[in-house]
C-alpha cells in the first residue's frame, strides 16, 4: 500500500492532504555491513546495574564478551485516527509535523481502508514502500505485470527505484488493516531497477523465547536466532514482537541506526517510559538494544509492538506526492519522466491496471 495521502484516490481527496518522501547513501556496501553488524539475538551472561541504566555483557559464541548498551526512549508520540476520505483512515506516527521524517524512515502509518476508498495507477520513484497486513487484505497490479493480493499477516517489501505505476484497492468487503512504511533510498540506489519481495504470512519466519512469553515475526533483519529472507535495498530491520503478562525482549540493533517502535496493542514499557495502544516510541542513537517489556499485571494482557529501524543516509531530501529525492530538480525530473513514459516509465505508455478498468465500469 503506498503512503495513501501522497496518491489521488478514486474517490475525491480532502483540499489539504500531506505528502511523503526522502533519500539516502550507505556508508558501506550492504553486504558488509550484513557480516558486521547484523542485528540478532544473543545471549545475557553478565548484568551490571549502573543507577537506572543498565549495560549487560553477551556472549558471541566464540567466547567473546561485549558490553550492550540499551537505546534511552527520547520521544513519545501519540496518534490519532484522522480520515483522509470516505473509506480510508491514518494513524501516522512518522510523517508528521513533530516528525516529518526518522531518516530513512519517511512514513510509518498504521491505515482502516475500504470501499469506495482505491488508489488507481498512480507512480512512484525514489524509496521502498512496505505493506504488512493485520487484517482483511490489499489487491494489487502493476504496469509490468505484477499483480495479487496480500492478506493479513503477509508483506510485500516494494522497492520502487527508478520508476512503477501500480494501483491498489480493498480485497474485500469491510475494513483492511495494516502498517504502511516508507523508507528512502540513498542517492546511488534512487535508480536502481523496481523489485517485488512478497511473503505470505507462513513464508515470514518466527521466533519465541523458550518459555513462550515473546513470539517474533521476523519481517526483516534477525531476531531470537530467526532471520527473514527479505533484503531492502536500505539495510533495515522490521518485526512484529507479541509480548505475554511480564515478557521481555532485548533486541540487538546496530548503533547509529535510527530506531522506533509503534504500539499496535497493549501496553508496552520501554526502560522506564510506557506506551500504550497507537504510540510512537522514538530511541536515541546511542545504545545497541532495545529493551521492550510488557507488565506483569494489569487490566492490558500483553503488547503487542512494530519494531523497526534503518540504516541512515544523511542526505538532503526532497519529497513531492509519489516521488522522493536528492533535489527539486531530481523531482522535476521524475514528474517530466513519467509524463513522458521513459526513464524507468516506459511501460506505463497505454498501460490500464484491471482494477482502473473495474473502476470505471461501476
Amino acid at each position: 500500500m503506498s503512503a495513501a495521502t501522497a496518491c489521488m484516490p478514486l474517490v475525491p481527496p480532502p483540499p489539504s492532504s500531506p505528502i511523503h518522501g526522502s533519500t539516502g547513501k550507505p556508508a558501506m556496501a550492504a553486504t558488509e555491513l550484513a557480516e558486521r553488524r547484523k542485528p540478532g539475538g544473543m545471549e545475557t551472561t553478565i548484568t551490571e546495574s549502573h543507577g537506572s541504566e543498565e549495560r549487560r555483557a553477551e556472549g558471541n559464541g566464540d567466547g567473546e564478551v561485549k558490553m550492550s548498551e540499551p537505546r534511552a526512549v527520547v520521544r513519545t508520540l501519540t496518534c490519532e485516527r484522522k480520515p483522509y476520505v470516505e473509506g480510508f483512515a491514518l494513524w501516522r506516527s512518522i510523517g508528521r509535523p513533530e516528525l516529518p521524517e526518522l531518516d530513512p524512515i519517511l512514513s510509518l502509518d498504521e491505515f482502516e481502508f475500504s470501499a469506495p476508498a482505491a488508489f488507481p495507477d498512480h507512480p512512484h520513484r525514489g524509496f521502498e514502500n512496505v505493506t504488512y497486513m493485520l487484517e482483511g487484505g490489499v489487491s494489487y497490479h502493476d504496469f509490468s505485470g505484477h499483480k495479487g493480493t496480500i492478506n493479513a499477516g503477509d508483506v510485500q517489501w516494494l522497492t520502487a527505484g527508478r520508476g512503477v505505476v501500480h494501483a491498489e484497492v480493498p480485497a474485500g468487503n469491510g475494513v483492511q488493516r495494516g502498517i504502511n512504511i516508507w523508507v528512502n533510498l540513498s542517492a546511488s540506489d534512487k535508480m536502481v531497477e523496481p523489485r517485488y519481495q512478497d511473503l505470505a504470512s507462513n513464508g515470514i519466519p518466527t521466533a519465541a523465547t523458550g518459555d513462550g512469553g515473546v513470539s517474533v515475526k521476523v519481517i526483516a533483519g534477525e531476531c531470537l536466532g530467526a532471520r527473514s529472507p527479505l533484503r531492502p535495498r536500505t539495510p533495515a530491520l522490521c518485526l512484529d514482537v507479541a509480548l505475554r503478562p511480564g515478557a521481555r525482549l532485548r533486541q540487538p540493533v546496530p548503533r547509529g541506526w535510527s530506531a522506533c517502535a509503534y504500539v499496535i496493542g497493549g501496553e508496552a514499557v520501554f526502560g522506564d517510559a510506557s506506551a500504550g495502544a497507537r504510540t510512537l516510541v522514538v530511541f536515541g542513537g546511542d545504545g545497541d538494544v532495545i529493551d521492550v517489556r510488557a507488565e506483569a499485571a494489569g487490566a492490558v494482557a500483553g503488547a503487542r509492538v512494530m519494531l523497526v529501524a534503518a540504516r541512515p543516509h544523511g542526505e538532503a531530501v526532497v519529497r513531492d506526492g509519489p516521488f522522493v529525492m536528492n533535489t527539486r530538480e531530481e523531482v522535476e525530473q521524475a514528474r517530466e519522466d513519467f509524463r513522458r513514459r521513459r526513464n524507468g516509465f516506459e511501460m506505463a505508455d497505454g498501460w490500464t491496471s484491471d482494477h482502473a478498468a473495474t473502476a470505471a465500469e461501476r
